[in-house]
């Protein structure tokens, strides 16, 4: 059996965003779980997956919306109606191609989205449009933040994640944001990467967040087994 490969996903494309420094939380976390078998990438960001032939390994990536540079959809084909084994070269868009072919890496998704007025990121809905058969019947998790923790983001994305058929696992975890903020006014470079305040990753902690994030990982490996 093949090894798998998991992405974590940055759902949010805003700046200033927090959501890389999130994602790159919950990747600290599942790699350094002894119970799940990952190897780490050379680089948590880098994209492309390198050769392994451990079949025990959970290769984990780190995979941002922002750097795909979709366009607000725009494709001419209906996702749906393109040949299931090999969909990538139907599409009738450059970009739309290119996104395929990164999805198709993938056989796991752990979506990481802030709240939006009760909702998801138009970024992520967008990206799912995109795609169909790329998504269809693999294993997904979804980690949701907000100042309650995105509870209303997280049920309607495991709705549209359920419409694309994939295979949504039960646990989901939510991560109240109460002390962090974004800057405002001009930034610099430095400052479009936000960090987590203390008090809140203390607050994640005592709540059992991180426990709950290997049990979200480890029922995505158990899909991952039957796949």
């Amino acid at each position: 059996m093949p090894p798998k490969h998991v992405a974590i996903v940055t759902c949010s494309t805003r700046t200033p965003r927090l959501n890389p420094t999130i994602t790159q939380y919950i990747y600290d976390v599942l790699a350094s779980d002894p119970t799940i078998p990952t190897r780490k990438a050379t680089s948590p960001s880098n994209t492309d997956i390198s050769p392994d032939t451990d079949p025990r390994h959970i290769t984990l990536s780190i995979l941002d919306l922002a750097a795909q540079s979709l366009p607000l959809y725009d494709e001419n084909v209906i996702p749906a109606s393109l040949p299931p084994t090999d969909p990538t070269p139907h599409y009738s868009k450059e970009h739309t191609r290119a996104w395929s072919k990164v999805v198709r890496q993938y056989d796991a998704f752990i979506f990481v989205t802030p709240q939006y007025n009760w909702s998801i990121p138009a970024s992520l809905k967008n990206a799912l449009d995109y795609l169909y058969f790329e998504w269809r019947g693999k294993p997904a998790a979804i980690v949701s933040y907000g100042s309650r923790g995105g509870g209303k983001a997280a049920e309607h994305l495991r709705g549209v994640l359920n419409g694309l058929k994939m295979q949504v696992v039960g646990t989901s975890v939510g991560l109240p944001v109460k002390f962090t903020g974004l800057p405002v006014g001009n930034l610099s470079e430095v400052e479009e990467r936000v960090e987590i305040d203390e008090r809140d990753l203390e607050g994640w902690k005592e709540a059992g967040v991180e426990g709950m994030m290997k049990n979200l990982g480890m029922e995505l490996v158990c899909e991952l087994d039957k796949a």
